[in-house]
């Protein structure tokens, strides 16, 4: 993402209309020993940038160059001038949870690593400004017993400009929670300010209200809700949507690197999308999903090589830290070769992200999502609910023929196939799950059980790999910690072995299948 200075954070807070007479209420033991102070008063000057479409606003994302004045002078703290908000989770009700990044970079041109971030949702757009605000804004901290913050109220007084000329103003309150401060603070301060006349929270951002009805739009790719009689085609739509969204929702997060989960997350659309078209392809035109299921493989092993490391580093350092304490050092070696492999897998990871290749799949993706390429034999335009149940038959076939071909001790390769075709049926199903409802999601659930188990074991079979690889890299005391490591994973997979088998005959309970056949 480049050089410039960043800082990330997240905020919740709960916005709130005001009156103009409005007078802030008493805030002194909202809850109990809480204080106030009044901090100083601020002007701040924002310009807000997105695409000609408001793509960004629409996903929920903001993108601002901002100056404060404090007390009247320059604010010497406001060091970091540009801001990318992106969605949080765990928002307070009625409120908002936000990311913060912050750029350094001066106002003529959005910094590069600003576009950077958000190209995944932007793509060939060009962001440029979209809404020019100006904040009147009068603080207050509130603070605990020991002077620690808990929140800070802002009563915000706001001008939306065009130019020079002021277009409308409007007054909000906003309730910030401080970071570490417990969320029934602001549950408390958001009632008493309602009981002394503000408005209901509202979760709607200042820009998005200067910006009008077109910043409310749905974002480019919507899920569509599905009913009993939806046709293939809807389902197949709002399958491939899921994923879609799902992977631009995490696309800047993995941009960023701070949260493994978003590599995760990125990961397992790109493969959930892959395995619907496969199990929907009956319906699709061949050649445009397999082009599609082509890229998303590239980029998905592109993800996988990263998140295999996180999930092998986050086993082996929880293995290390049972060792002995000598061990457990040496073991701390060979964690950060483990870490320097990482970092090549993400360096080629975050160079793909910024490629035409992926741009262009983003792209594709996004009009998959929108109207997917159907094969024209009429069968998408039957009830969904007669056509999937069929289509969710072939994975657990194939999922049942594996299985029963297992001996009594099956190598770890085909215990590895065996997890690959219960992740696709455990797919299928919950691709199905919109339409079918429970028999679908019971299915899902069995399956996942025997997924994770296999993939738990799998997990440990590919660690005692690469332990004894890197054993034979490095010195002795290295190569001690790596063997009692291998050990550890060979009862993990010892583990695994014995459950399987349990897990596989509550998935093949026929009473879960029963609708894959019906009368």
């Amino acid at each position: 993402m480049g050089s410039a200075a960043r800082t990330t954070g997240v905020e919740r807070e709960v916005k709130l209309g005001a009156w103009a007479g409005m007078a802030l209420p008493d805030l002194v033991e909202v809850v109990p020993g809480a204080g106030a102070t009044s901090l100083p008063s601020q002007r701040l000057t924002a310009t807000y940038y997105d695409t000609p479409d408001l793509r960004l606003a629409r996903w929920g994302v903001t993108v601002r160059y901002r100056t404060v004045e404090t007390a009247g002078a320059p604010d010497p703290e406001a060091e970091l001038d540009w801001t990318v908000k992106l969605p949080a989770p765990d928002a307070p009700q009625g409120g908002l949870s936000r990311q913060e990044v912050g750029f350094a970079g001066g106002e003529r041109r959005v910094p590069a690593p600003v576009a950077s971030l958000v190209r995944g949702m932007t793509r060939a757009a060009v962001l440029g400004p979209v809404a020019r605000l100006r904040t009147d804004r009068l603080r207050l901290e509130l603070h605990a017993e020991d002077g620690s913050p808990l929140a800070e109220i802002d009563d915000d007084e706001v001008s939306v400009l065009v130019g020079r000329r002021l277009m409308s103003r409007f007054r909000e309150l906003e309730v910030e929670l401080a970071p570490g401060a417990d969320a029934a603070v602001l549950d408390a301060v958001v009632s008493r300010l309602r009981s002394a006349g503000a408005g209901r929270p509202d979760p709607t951002p200042k820009a998005i209200r200067a910006l009008g009805p077109r910043a409310l739009e749905p974002p480019e790719v919507v899920v569509p809700a599905l009913s009993r009689d939806a046709t293939a085609a809807a389902a197949v739509t709002a399958a491939v949507a899921a994923n879609v969204t799902r992977l631009l929702r995490h696309d800047a997060g993995v941009r960023l690197g701070d949260d493994p989960e978003d590599v995760h997350q990125a990961r397992v659309a790109t493969r959930r999308l892959r395995s619907d078209l496969r199990t929907l392809r009956p319906l699709l035109d061949e050649a445009w999903a397999g082009a599609l299921r082509v890229e998303l493989g590239w980029i998905a092993g592109l993800l996988g090589d990263v998140r295999d490391a996180d999930v092998l580093h986050e086993r082996l350092e929880r293995q290390a830290a049972r060792l002995p304490a000598a061990d457990a050092k040496a073991a701390g070696g060979l964690l950060r070769r483990l870490e320097d492999q990482r970092e090549v897998a993400g360096q080629a990871l975050r160079s793909a992200l910024d490629s035409p290749r992926y741009l262009s799949l983003l792209d594709t993706s996004v009009d998959a999502a929108q109207a997917p390429v159907f094969a024209g034999t009429g069968e998408e335009e039957r009830r969904a609910a007669d056509v999937l149940p069929g289509l969710v038959r072939r994975p657990w076939r194939h999922l049942q023929r594996a299985v029963g071909e297992l001996g009594d001790q099956p190598a770890d390769e085909a215990l590895h196939q065996v997890r690959i075709r219960a992740k696709r049926c455990r797919y299928a199903a919950e691709a199905a799950a919109a339409v079918m409802g429970r028999p679908a999601v019971r299915l899902g659930e069995a399956v996942a059980e025997l997924q994770t188990i296999l993939g738990e074991f799998h997990d440990a079979i590919v660690a005692e790999q690469w332990l004894r690889q890197a054993a034979m890299r490095g010195p002795v005391s290295q190569a001690l910690a790596a063997g009692q490591l291998v050990a550890a994973e060979r009862e993990e997979a010892d583990a695994g072995r014995r459950a399987w088998r349990g897990a596989w005959k509550r998935a093949s309970a026929k009473r879960l299948r029963s609708w894959l056949d019906p009368a």
